[in-house]
């Protein structure tokens, strides 16, 4: 049947419609649960920039409302267009995101000052973290006998952690501000101790989740190259690009981006990976570009309310900072402030 449609399918040169290859079942269950490790992600941060709104009394309430738990009705249409949209892309544009991405997040860590913080970083890598989730699923199953079961398993776990990361925005959303006053709910308690660690646990699964996402995707992008002069004709301007982007990046993070800036900068990356792919790429890899294109704005739309509070939170936290450092030093004496040098009669006195 499926060949009989690519029969009537036009013969593009280099179009291979290996969308319609792939088993439908296969894709739709690893794009669920890239959707729902996007969710997950957000919970957690919806949690955290709560809790720290509640914590700081400079915050605004109007802050704290925005950041409630949305509807279930928008929370299970965001679910259902991730899924479709991570389901419909490829694994060889997917990789190409988790490697850009990968670059950009390296390249922001060690421009980052010591001590500062920069939490719409979290924010930024939803779609990105996806495609890392499908990425890995497609390396680690692939050739599995019982390759089906075991995503169907993965993406039951990963749907029992959305639920219950759904069920803790609500409980926190509702009932954290008076629970942590009257120190009865043990759920609230432990957060009330433990909240300040939400940024280092996130870190430090999203590294682990990347380390075996940059590995899957190597693997994706060179089973498709049958000679080495292959690989390195399509490496070599990609590596061009991805440098090129890095760059721009580093010019933008010079400055605290507005929504505007991250919307644009989200096309200047797209545009530059579609450019790439309709240069050394395939048809359908332009196709897959455009849908990834879709599943950025559509991330970044869905989280504008935490990307506002991040953006006034880290500015805050990077003043904070730097406050705590101009105060250490005295600006006449260059000496740690509270440890001036001895006067000359004090000296003199003491001889």
């Amino acid at each position: 049947m499926l060949s009989f449609i690519r029969s009537w399918l036009p013969g593009l040169p280099s179009f291979q419609w290996s969308i319609l290859s792939t088993n439908p079942i296969d894709s739709v269950l690893q794009g669920l649960t890239g959707a729902c490790g996007i969710s997950v992600l957000c919970n957690l941060m919806r949690v955290y920039l709560f809790i720290k709104c509640l914590s700081d009394p400079e915050q605004l309430s109007a802050q704290r409302d925005r950041l409630r738990s949305p509807l279930f009705f928008t929370e299970i249409l965001h679910l259902c267009v991730l899924s479709s949209i991570l389901s419909v892309v490829g694994a060889r544009v997917g990789a190409l995101v988790v490697l850009e991405f990968s670059l950009r997040a390296v390249s922001t860590m060690l421009s980052t000052r010591k001590g500062s913080q920069n939490s719409q970083l979290f924010l930024l890598c939803q779609y990105s973290l996806g495609c890392a989730l499908t990425s890995s699923l497609s390396f680690l199953q692939e050739g599995a006998p019982h390759r089906t079961l075991s995503l169907l398993l993965g993406a039951g776990l990963a749907g029992l952690l959305t639920w219950h990361t759904q069920a803790l925005v609500r409980h926190v959303g509702t009932m954290y501000e008076l629970h942590s006053k009257q120190r009865y709910c043990g759920v609230c308690i432990t957060l009330l101790t433990c909240w300040h660690d939400i940024p280092a646990l996130l870190t430090t699964a999203l590294k682990i989740t990347f380390a075996v996402a940059g590995m899957a995707a190597v693997y994706l992008i060179n089973k498709d190259f049958l000679s080495t002069s292959e690989a390195m004709r399509f490496w070599t301007p990609l590596t061009i690009c991805y440098t090129l982007l890095v760059i721009y990046m580093q010019e933008e993070q010079q400055q605290n981006p507005s929504e505007e800036m991250a919307l644009q900068t989200v096309f200047v990356r797209m545009g530059g990976l579609l450019i790439l792919m309709l240069t050394v790429g395939k048809w359908l890899d332009v196709l897959h570009i455009l849908v990834s294109l879709l599943g950025e704005v559509w991330c970044l739309l869905r989280a504008r309310a935490m990307l506002e509070v991040c953006r006034s939170q880290d500015c805050s936290d990077s003043e904070g900072v730097y406050r705590r450092g101009a105060e250490r030093w005295s600006p006449n004496t260059g000496s740690p402030r509270g440890h001036s040098p001895p006067s000359p009669s004090i000296e003199a006195s003491s001889r």
